[in-house]
């Protein structure tokens, strides 16, 4: 397994490394000093899980995460900090985040992290489990509604996208060069995805009532 550490302390960074390779004694793993290095070693290596702290310079772990999910990499980022308070944890899942753990605990969560954030799931450190129980309702859907795309594919992402621009199906089939029986599969998958109804207009009306929602999440 490969794994990538992006922290500008060099001593946090090697201790952190002998931690992971305690736990992946045959895992290889990056290390970078800054957010711009970090960014440029993802899209180089592709390593599936990078662990980032927010404050870097250059760029800092949050604007690598939402870049990162703008170049549509599958690396999954997990965020390694000592910020503990609310509006940086909902900011952080916002621009794509699986992970984010306080440094204090990085010893005692970091493995149950990887491990979740390997299947795809969010983690969330202990000591900030209130932090997302908080969370207005809004917030929560936000975060479920960021589950829910992250299952799409990209073809199936960009449909929805198009669909959300009230494109018909013969139009984004001439758009993205496919059949229109290509489109109705896919808007087909989509609504499976996302559990809706086999209704005709079940998509549309789901897109109506999440607009709002949608606009904020990063990837769409």
């Amino acid at each position: 397994m490969q794994l990538l550490i992006a922290d500008d302390h060099p001593i946090f960074r090697k201790g952190l490394k002998e931690i992971l390779l305690s736990f992946y004694s045959s895992a290889s793993i990056l290390e970078c000093s800054n957010g711009k290095e970090a960014f440029d070693t993802i899209l180089k290596s592709r390593p599936p899980i990078a662990i980032l702290d927010i404050n870097m310079p250059e760029m800092n772990g949050l604007e690598v995460s939402e870049r990162i999910q703008k170049e549509n990499v599958e690396t999954k980022i997990i965020i390694l900090t000592m910020y503990r308070d609310r509006e940086m944890v909902k900011k952080a899942f916002k621009v794509g985040a699986y992970g984010y753990i306080l440094k204090d605990y990085a010893v005692n969560e970091i493995l149950e992290c990887i491990e979740k954030v390997k299947k795809g799931g969010k983690y969330i450190g202990n000591e900030l489990q209130d932090h997302f129980s908080e969370l207005g309702k809004e917030d929560q859907k936000i975060f479920k509604l960021h589950e829910l795309l992250k299952a799409l594919s990209q073809a199936e992402l960009k449909t929805l996208k198009l669909v959300s621009q009230n494109k018909s199906t013969k139009e984004i089939a001439e758009l993205l060069f496919l059949s229109e029986k290509t489109i109705e599969n896919y808007r087909s998958k989509i609504c499976q995805k996302l559990n809706l109804p086999p209704r005709n207009n079940s998509l549309v009306l789901w897109i109506s009532e999440n607009k709002g929602l949608l606009s904020s999440i990063s990837e769409f």
